[in-house]
C-alpha cells in the first residue's frame, strides 16, 4: 500500500479531529501522491462564524490529527499550504500518538473544582493565556444571551442540535443532548424553544436560555484563551488541537466557549484581557464523570 492508501485506511482515527458544532467541515481528497483537504461548505457556520476562524481552526485539527496518525503508523508526511498532505523526507515529529487522539475528550458537565496545574499550563506551547473562571461568568451570560437572541445563529446553533436520539443524524454530527449534559426534559423544553423561535424570543427566550448556564464558570476554575500568534486560522489549528492533546494526556478535558469570541461585545473585553486577538478561548479541568464520546461521520474521502 503507498501512505495514502495506508492513512485512507486511518481516516475514521482523522476525523476525530475536533470542531466547532461538531461540524467537521473538512473534506479529503485522494490523489496518488496528494491529499487535499478541503472545505465543506455545507458544514461551515456562515452566521455565528462570518469570519471562517472556527472553519479554519477546524481544518488545522484535522491536517494536526492526520499528522499524528501517520506518524504513528511511521509514514513520512508533511503539510504544505492548500492545506495539503504530501511525502515527505522524514517523519513528522510529534510526541502524540492515535491513543491521544482517541483519548481526547471535550466536557461540558461539572469539573472538579481548583484551578489549571502549573506543570499542565508549562507544557502547553506559546500563546496561551490562563483565566480564573470566576473572571469570565458575567461575560459567558451576556454572549449567551446574545446567542439565543440573534435570530441567524440561534437557527444556526439549532440546526446542529441532535436533541433526541431519534434524530436521523443522532450518531453522525452535531451537538447531542449527552453531549450537552441534558436531562430529557431540558433537552426538550430547548428543542421545543427553538423550534418554535423567533415566536419565543418574543417572549423573553433568550433571557431564560441564557440564565440556564449562569452558574457554569462560578467555581474556582480554569479558563484558558489561545492568542494570534501571526498565523492562519489553519496554523492555528494545528497549534489548538497540540495544546488539547497536552491537556489530555494530563487528564484533562476542555469545554469550548466560543460564544465569548463570536458575540462582539464579549470578544473586545477578551482581547483587553489576554493582550491579544483571541482566536479561542475554553475552560479546563478534570470533569467529575466520563464525558460521553461525540459522534463522527463514517470515513468517506473522495477519491480523485
Amino acid at each position: 500500500m503507498t501512505w495514502v492508501e495506508r492513512l485512507r485506511a486511518h481516516e475514521a482515527v482523522c476525523r476525530r479531529a475536533p470542531s466547532a458544532h461538531n461540524t467537521q467541515p473538512w473534506r479529503p481528497g485522494y490523489e496518488a501522491d496528494q491529499i487535499v483537504i478541503d472545505v465543506d461548505p455545507a458544514r461551515s457556520l456562515p452566521d455565528s462564524d462570518p469570519t471562517g476562524r472556527d472553519l479554519g481552526l477546524g481544518i488545522g485539527a484535522f491536517v494536526e490529527t492526520c499528522l499524528v496518525v501517520a506518524a504513528d503508523l511511521g509514514l513520512d508526511v508533511t503539510a504544505v499550504p492548500g492545506p495539503r498532505l504530501v511525502a515527505a523526507t522524514h517523519r513528522y515529529p510529534t510526541p502524540f500518538t492515535i491513543a491521544d487522539i482517541e483519548a481526547r475528550r471535550v466536557a461540558r458537565g461539572p469539573y472538579a473544582a481548583g484551578p489549571l496545574d502549573a506543570a499542565a499550563l508549562a507544557d502547553l506551547e506559546s500563546g496561551f493565556v490562563h483565566l480564573p473562571a470566576r473572571e469570565l461568568a458575567r461575560d459567558l451570560a451576556v454572549a449567551d444571551r446574545w446567542q439565543f437572541d440573534t435570530p441567524a445563529v440561534a437557527v444556526e446553533l439549532r440546526d446542529w442540535l441532535r436533541l433526541d436520539p431519534r434524530h436521523p443524524r443522532y450518531h453522525l454530527d452535531g451537538l447531542t443532548d449527552r453531549a450537552l449534559v441534558l436531562s430529557r426534559f431540558e433537552a426538550r423544553f430547548l428543542a421545543a424553544a427553538l423550534r418554535a423561535y423567533p415566536v419565543t424570543r418574543r417572549l423573553g427566550l433568550a433571557a431564560l436560555l441564557a440564565a440556564s448556564g449562569r452558574n457554569l464558570l462560578r467555581y474556582d476554575g480554569s479558563v484558558l484563551v489561545m492568542r494570534a500568534e501571526g498565523e492562519d486560522h489553519v496554523t492555528a489549528g494545528r497549534r489548538l488541537l497540540r495544546a488539547w492533546l497536552t491537556l489530555a494526556r494530563h487528564g484533562l478535558a476542555v469545554h469550548p466557549l466560543s460564544q465569548l469570541i463570536d458575540c462582539p461585545v464579549t470578544a473586545a473585553r477578551l482581547a483587553g484581557r489576554v493582550g491579544g486577538q483571541p482566536l479561542a478561548v475554553f475552560r479546563v479541568g478534570r470533569p467529575r464523570t466520563e464525558p460521553p464520546r461525540s459522534a463522527r461521520l463514517p470515513a468517506r474521502g473522495r477519491a480523485a
